[in-house]
């Protein structure tokens, strides 16, 4: 039975008086206790994060990291062992929003997920598709084509502290969804994908779904076979909703 997680990406929001609120409140709120549940700050805010999360069960990660390992010349970039070093446990990679708006190409997220389990880091490796390759009937083509990537580059050996992430890019920030239907669809076919290269891996690899998850429809979304929680932006912003959701993947 693979363990529910729900990880907030909050994205390119907050300050420091909104993030502050913010993690006093996931503190004070009755969270799942057979879900791992992840948030994700802005760079600066991590350490204020890490230290107000201190002595609950929340972890803390980074939306992004450097293709270049350790330390050196590359000025403002963040790497995946600074992150290591201030608190991080996860770092989601791939996402669509740096795919599409930074031109980040399945090779460098490969490349990026190798250099986070290099660091000791877990990452959150995003696929999916775009509205006009839904229409044209490519999603899976998409979304196979994506996981192949990493596969290649890191390899599958390395992929057991990896977590992957649905997001039909239609789907997010514009408050549609994918069905329950539609998403599982795409989970099961990831799944299969890592089967082909490890049976293991594939029974193993947790897979959430990231699209416009609100309370009231993450049960449903969530009682899939192969959805094993999500990645929610938004509404992590929000902690009622966000626990509310938390909730429904215990269900």
């Amino acid at each position: 039975m693979r363990r529910p997680l729900v990880a907030g990406n909050w994205k390119m929001n907050g300050t420091c008086a909104s993030v502050g609120e913010l993690t006093l409140s996931l503190n004070e709120v009755a969270l799942p206790e057979d879900v791992d549940v992840v948030v994700l700050p802005p760079y600066i805010y991590i350490d204020r994060v890490v230290s107000g999360l201190a002595n609950s069960l929340i972890g803390v990660g980074a939306q992004n990291c450097s293709v270049k390992p350790g330390f050196g010349a590359l000025t403002g970039e963040v790497s995946a062992a600074q992150l290591k070093d201030i608190g991080c446990d996860w770092v989601l990679v791939g996402h669509s929003e740096r795919r599409i708006e930074l031109g980040e190409s399945d090779e460098l997220v490969a490349e990026k997920v190798g250099v986070v389990l290099g660091a000791g880091l877990r990452p959150i490796i995003c696929v999916g598709e775009e509205l006009s390759e839904r229409q044209s009937g490519r999603t899976l083509e998409i979304v196979r084509r994506q996981l192949n990537a990493v596969m290649r580059i890191v390899g599958v050996e390395l992929l057991g502290e990896a977590v992957f992430a649905y997001e039909p890019v239609w789907a997010i920030g514009s408050g549609l969804s994918a069905t329950p239907e539609q998403a599982q669809e795409v989970h099961a076919a990831i799944r299969a994908r890592l089967a082909e290269n490890s049976k293991e891996l594939a029974e193993k690899a947790r897979i959430l779904y990231g699209g416009s998850v609100k309370p009231e429809n993450a049960q449903k979304l969530f009682g899939m076979a192969d959805i094993d929680g999500g990645l929610i932006g938004g509404a992590s912003l929000k902690v009622n909703d966000f626990s509310a959701i938390c909730r429904a993947a215990g269900n």
